[in-house]
């Protein structure tokens, strides 16, 4: 069986992925008429700049995430990853004094390095990948805490820092946009035309057949986790570029609506399915969602009530969708 073979039966989009993602669209269109009707500054330009610049950050981990979840894998450690991975930015180019091009590579690095012992754990320690990346979610945390000593480290005496993500090579859209559009493409691309795509998809789709047709299937999930880690860092830098600091606590819990955004977009939790351009929408779901409430003035535990029920529907179709492929 070759490998495009073994990724096509579910990888491909089928005609009820047609429909997930036609119901995504129609439920990102429906909460901006929803939202403009009950406040009208929310369609001002101001405003949709900001909610696309704020889903930059969750878009950018969730491109990364969606080719660990179309492996059948999970990975809860890249909120705090991509804290790490932004004090680890400026552990290198502030507190050592290290060219900030230079500390911002290593800052990358180190995301790729996360991603690796998170591959490394599931594929060849055999620790299931929700238990994996709790820990590393869990380490990152705590080296993001000890490493900043627990307090912001600013950029601002790096005059380019923040043009990473609101300088405007584009006028009118913020960089850190047109860096999520950018990596969207690659990684669309990475997906439906590479190897590395055909073999993501074919681990989902079945792991086994993938192993016994010659593939080394540890190691391509390695260098999976590996790559998602090159996104999560890339997340956490264009976050603190935004804010023009690495907070400590800047990417904690972002990994629920990460990874509830690859859902919604109509990637499998089952693995063997994934959708790129579907992603990018439910990442700007979840941002329209939360920024409607937040300007109509919803307080905070009713926005993550209501984030919390999105991921539960979203969930409970991509179940419906299984339970239907499996008849």
């Amino acid at each position: 069986m070759s490998e495009a073979k073994t990724a096509a039966p579910k990888g491909s989009l089928n005609w009820k992925s047609w429909i997930q993602q036609g119901l995504a669209v129609g439920t990102l269109v429906l909460l901006f008429i929803f939202f403009s009707i009950m406040n009208p500054n929310f369609m001002q330009w101001s405003n949709i700049s900001g909610i696309l610049l704020a889903t930059a950050g969750i878009g950018i981990m969730a491109l990364g995430t969606t080719f660990v979840i179309a492996t059948g894998g999970i990975d809860l450690s890249i909120g705090t990853g991509s804290t790490l991975a932004a004090v680890m930015t400026g552990v290198f180019a502030v507190n050592m004094g290290l060219p900030a091009w230079l500390g911002v590579l290593l800052g990358i690095a180190s995301g790729a390095l996360m991603g690796f012992i998170n591959g490394f754990n599931v594929a060849f320690l055999r620790i299931p990948p929700f238990i994996a990346t709790l820990a590393m979610m869990m380490v990152a945390q705590g080296l993001g805490l000890v490493l900043s000593g627990v307090a912001p480290i600013y950029f601002t005496e790096i005059s380019w820092f923040s043009g990473i993500a609101l300088g405007e090579l584009i006028p009118g859209l913020p960089n850190g946009v047109l860096i999520m559009f950018v990596l969207a493409i690659l990684a669309w691309v990475v997906l439906s035309r590479t190897k590395f795509g055909r073999i993501d998809l074919a681990i989902g789709s079945n792991e086994e057949a993938t192993r016994l047709s010659g593939i080394s299937t540890k190691r391509w999930t390695v260098l999976i986790y590996s790559v998602a880690g090159v996104f999560t860092a890339i997340a956490g830098i264009v976050m603190a570029s935004r804010l023009s600091s690495a907070q400590p606590q800047m990417g904690v819990g972002l990994e629920l609506q990460a990874i509830a955004a690859v859902i919604i977009g109509g990637t499998s939790l089952m693995g063997g399915r994934a959708s790129i351009i579907g992603t990018v929408i439910g990442a700007l779901i979840m941002s329209v969602l939360i920024n409607g409430l937040r300007i109509m003035g919803v307080q905070s535990e009713w926005q993550f009530v209501a984030s919390g029920v999105v991921i539960a529907i979203a969930v409970w179709f991509d179940s419906l969708r299984n339970r239907g492929s499996s008849t």
